[in-house]
């Protein structure tokens, strides 16, 4: 009986060894990532995989909301930075994945600010400069609040219905927040 027990016990472990090299095969390009033709069937409220889109991958930080500086420390933390959007296609992908969760009237930060010079947008993700826009009408505005607080950072919002279009935000305000990995 233990003859046959120990039997078992080694072809088991050579079968997990098996599936482990298959997977690992499988993931080395883009460990825990979906597609984004399959990301809401792999997907669950439990877990939030790196979607892939292009040559980025990204996480939906959407289980709890964080002001501008800690969701950038999430990120970061996570090997990760806040999403820089350069392309209407991007853009449209993340949107599009966004509201495939059921997340499209919710507020997103992206690493876009103007901190450093007064309506001159940049991607702390990578330092360049925004390029390619999608503000909601009238953004940025750098809007003035009682407490004299200021708009510089870029977040993804669906303000009247139209889409998640940009908007700049007090960055002490907390939301939802797109990491990428490129």
């Amino acid at each position: 009986m233990a003859r046959i027990c120990m039997t078992v016990i080694v072809f088991v472990a050579a079968f997990m060894g098996v599936l482990e090299a298959i997977a690992g095969r499988l993931d080395d390009d883009c460990p825990n990532c979906v597609d984004e033709h399959n990301a809401s069937a792999a997907a669950s409220k439990w877990t939030m995989p790196l979607l892939k889109l292009g040559e980025k991958r990204y996480y939906l930080g959407i289980f709890f909301k964080a002001n501008w500086y800690r969701a950038s420390q999430y990120c970061r933390y996570h090997g990760m930075h806040l999403a820089s959007i350069s392309s209407q296609e991007e853009n449209d992908r993340l949107e599009k994945h966004i509201k495939d969760y059921g997340l499209g009237h919710e507020h997103f930060w992206t690493s876009g600010t103007d901190q450093a010079e007064e309506g001159v947008f940049f991607w702390m993700a990578n330092g360049r400069p925004v390029t390619f826009e999608n503000w909601n009408i009238g953004e940025p505005n750098n809007f003035r609040y009682e407490n004299g607080e200021e708009e510089h950072c870029l977040e993804l919002w669906n303000r009247d219905g139209k889409g998640l279009k940009w908007n700049d935000s007090p960055c002490s305000f907390e939301t939802f927040f797109v990491c990428e990995v490129q």
